[in-house]
């Protein structure tokens, strides 16, 4: 794990080994993660990155694992191909009180394609902002529909009954954090078509009333799911900016929403989280 902090904002663990995800994400002396607090889903590489408070879904494939097809043995894995693939050429620099961390990530798809991601980690020294930049590349002889979403997932044993969801794209413009019935939930709404969606979670009396608020480009993130699980030993929120709808794939291709990445084509993802 590599420590990444600037003069102000949370202090984060990247992990290195595994995509350069956030591990931990340390706010007035708390880590936010969930750490074991997750639902077994029965593969490792899952549950290690679920431990953490971001990790990086896709590039083949998200959410539950579904046949490849195509006259091919085999199943997209639970949540794509991205977790455990390693960083390279991990570089820490900064300028003023900003710190950057940038990183390459070669992936093997599910398929046997590959593709390449170049990751960018910024803190903004003056406000705390922590921003990511990401862009995917099709390093493979063939095309592949191109999927993302990054889950931020939070140990929900910090949240009290005050604690509210809050976003344009929510109804009624926000809930309490606890939303549905029982001990779960998830939902997936709409989040915009072009520049940057924002939601919001808190206040959260354990880091000293702070209200985490998360924005994303929606030109390549167009959806917001977010996820809830306190069925024992879960206890878990998840707030998941995506590229698709939650459907299946057939569906989706139904739809014509499954975009194809041709070889030697990138797209770009970015996202942005602040404590204030």
């Amino acid at each position: 794990m590599m420590k990444f902090n600037g003069s102000k904002g949370p202090v984060l663990s990247l992990d290195e080994g595994s995509v350069l995800d956030i591990a931990g994400c340390v706010v007035e002396g708390v880590d936010l993660a969930p750490g074991r607090a997750i639902p077994d889903d029965g593969d490792p590489r899952i549950d290690h990155s679920l431990e953490g408070f971001l990790f990086t879904c896709g590039p083949d494939h998200i959410r539950h694992p579904e046949p490849i097809g195509g006259g091919k043995a085999g199943s997209y894995p639970l949540h794509g191909s991205f977790s455990s693939h390693p960083a390279r050429e991990v570089a820490v620099s900064g300028e003023g009180n900003d710190l950057e961390c940038r990183a390459v990530v070669d992936v093997v798809l599910s398929d046997g394609g590959s593709a390449r991601l170049d990751r960018c980690w910024r803190i903004n020294g003056t406000t705390g902002e922590v921003s990511l930049s990401d862009t995917l590349t099709n390093t493979g002889m063939k095309a592949f529909p191109a999927f993302l979403m990054y889950h931020m997932n939070l140990g929900a044993r910090h949240f009290d009954d005050g604690v509210r969801l809050e976003g344009a794209m929510l109804d009624g413009g926000g809930f309490p954090w606890a939303f549905g019935e029982g001990d779960g939930g998830v939902f997936c709404v709409p989040a915009g078509k072009g520049g940057w969606a924002e939601v919001r979670l808190g206040p959260i009396a354990a880091i000293s009333g702070k209200t985490l608020l998360v924005r994303f480009r929606t030109d390549t993130l167009p959806f917001l799911q977010v996820w809830r699980n306190q069925a024992s030993p879960a206890h878990v929120l998840g707030i998941e900016p995506v590229s698709h709808r939650w459907e299946p794939r057939a569906k989706l291709a139904e739809r014509g929403e499954l975009v194809d990445l041709a070889p030697g084509e990138s797209r770009e993802y970015g996202l942005a989280f602040a404590f204030v």
